[in-house]
């Protein structure tokens, strides 16, 4: 029999229907019809499918989720909030804060580190000098898609990494800063360890430092990172510390 409502469709077809409408157009554009598809795109269900569908999720996912849509959402966005994390299109998108020495340069990972270094994906780092050299970039939040209601009241975890190595010959310090900041840049939260100090004739392994912030204050609008370093014996060239694979990322970690 012809069907001349489409909400005379049973429920869970319309379910099936709404399950391949792009999430937004259905909070922006499907949700506000009427209410049997308020009720129905504000189902659990839709959205845990929804989540499986996009590999956001696996079959024996067991882990306690508060808000499935905003968990989708929140995988829908995930990615790496930093630009030219690796140095492939020089110092684009970086804010290079302090540039002593013989300045902040880009060099190629050789075939031996290649083979060290945990990705393979990364080709070449930025190296600081005899003076003190520091680098930032600023994450705005919503231009990245992060709305207030969602930072405010959700409160992600943002995960924030970094990697850094020494050379074998010299010595050197890294280190690195990131915050989150209101509106108005004023500091809401802060990661700053203690600078690392690498010895010369160290073993100039890549070592990754980390953190996650949790729980922080409302209001957080904007992310700084900072990194960078010295090498500690002065020496003229690029003897201070390597940077690269830098990452910020927001959200719940995918299988």
């Amino acid at each position: 029999m012809a069907v001349g409502n489409i909400n005379e469709l049973p429920e869970n077809i319309l379910l099936e229907l709404f399950m391949h409408v792009p999430a937004r157009q259905l909070l922006l554009h499907c949700r506000p019809v009427c209410s049997l598809w308020r009720d129905l795109i504000d189902l659990v269900t839709l959205w845990k499918r929804k989540c499986l569908l996009e590999g956001f999720i696996t079959e024996d996912w067991d882990q306690p989720v508060a808000d499935w849509k905003v968990f989708y959402f929140l995988c829908s966005l995930r990615r790496n909030l930093l630009h030219n994390l690796c140095a492939e299109e020089g110092f684009e998108f970086w804010s290079l804060d302090v540039n002593g020495g013989d300045e902040w340069k880009v060099e190629d990972l050789s075939w031996e580190q290649r083979k060290e270094f945990p990705s393979d994906q990364v080709k070449k780092y930025f190296v600081t000098s005899y003076y003190t050299c520091l680098k930032s970039q600023v994450v705005d939040l919503k231009a990245e898609g992060y709305w207030e209601e969602l930072m405010d009241t959700m409160q992600p975890d943002i995960e924030v990494k970094d990697w850094f190595a020494a050379r074998p010959d010299c010595g050197s310090k890294y280190q690195l800063c990131v915050q989150l900041l209101s509106s108005a840049h004023t500091p809401l939260g802060t990661f700053q360890p203690d600078p690392a100090m690498i010895q010369r004739k160290s073993d100039a392994k890549w070592r990754e430092v980390s953190h996650t912030f949790s729980n922080y204050p409302p209001g957080v609008r904007y992310i700084w990172f900072q990194h960078g370093g010295v090498d500690t014996h002065y020496w003229v060239g690029w003897y201070g510390p390597r940077v690269t694979n830098s990452s910020i990322t927001i959200g719940p970690t995918q299988p």
